[in-house]
């Protein structure tokens, strides 16, 4: 992926290697036990308190930080700064302005303004403070999932600022109101992977117009982005854990699914074609 040449993003807040208040952090075994408990769908808060005794709390990513100056973290802003570019000028053809989400860089626990996390829960996005929130050491599990490469990890950015997206344009809040009203868990279920589906169509639509302006894929991104989408589908994560596949129980859809709407993304370019709903 070409990602040198563009621009860095201003909206990168790196707090990596800051210490949990009160502890003394978790080493890198404790995140793998969380990492497969979260991939089993338990709770790996429950297993933090139990390694932790509960009194650990992770510094919040108050006040400015310096750039990062590491390549995983520049390549974070360069891809934060490319989908800054993309969506602002989409919005801006539907008379609308866009406002971009911050992006924290964390290492192993954080603090947003949506609750604790540890690095097992993953990439994820607070629409409460508009940021999304990455532990790159994920990354190094996504890549012995199969989801290797640079455009892999670009996909991964992309899908969060997919769900950002959702928040502006309310089809987020409108998701989380029918969950609340939903008659049972497999019906709110169904209705969060309509929501990651769409995020993965949102990903694909700032790639495609990426592409299109600044030439940034290279041959086999375009696999490297489906394998990833592949690597973390619900069906495939279920078999690898050696559990049983029910689809009632997912919650991002099957590889399948997210390769499907990807795809759609990539090809058309348009955000109405991601209507999941």
């Amino acid at each position: 992926m070409r990602w040198r040449q563009g621009r860095q993003s201003a909206n990168v807040r790196d707090v990596r290697g800051r210490r949990m208040a009160g502890g003394a952090g978790l080493g890198g075994g404790a995140l793998v036990i969380m990492l497969i408990v979260w991939l089993l769908g338990g709770n790996p808060l429950q297993f933090l308190q139990r390694v932790d005794g509960g009194g650990g709390a992770p510094s919040a990513p108050t006040g400015e930080t310096p750039p990062p100056t590491d390549e995983a973290g520049q390549f974070m802003s360069a891809v934060l700064a490319m989908t800054e570019d993309v969506w602002t000028e989409l919005f801006a053809a539907s008379g609308e302005r866009y406002v971009p989400p911050t992006m924290v860089l964390f290492s192993e626990a954080v603090q947003s303004a949506c609750g604790f996390s540890s690095a097992a829960t993953g990439p994820f996005y607070c629409p409460s403070d508009q940021s999304l929130y990455l532990d790159t050491s994920f990354f190094g599990e996504l890549a012995r999932m199969g989801g290797a490469g640079d455009f892999a990890q670009a996909y991964v950015v992309g899908h969060e600022v997919g769900h950002h997206i959702q928040n502006l344009t309310g089809s987020l809040e409108r998701a989380r109101e029918l969950q609340n009203a939903a008659r049972s868990e497999s019906e709110a279920n169904r209705l969060q992977v309509l929501v990651e589906l769409q995020a993965d169509c949102y990903a694909g639509v700032w790639a495609h117009h990426a592409n299109r302006r600044q030439q940034v894929l290279e041959p086999g991104d375009v696999e490297e982005g489906l394998a990833a989408a592949a690597a973390i589908g619900d069906d495939r994560l279920a078999r690898e854990a050696g559990r049983s596949v029910v689809p009632e129980s997912f919650t991002h859809g099957t590889s399948a699914q997210r390769q499907q709407w990807l795809g759609t993304g990539l090809e058309l370019g348009d955000p109405s074609a991601c209507d999941t709903f």
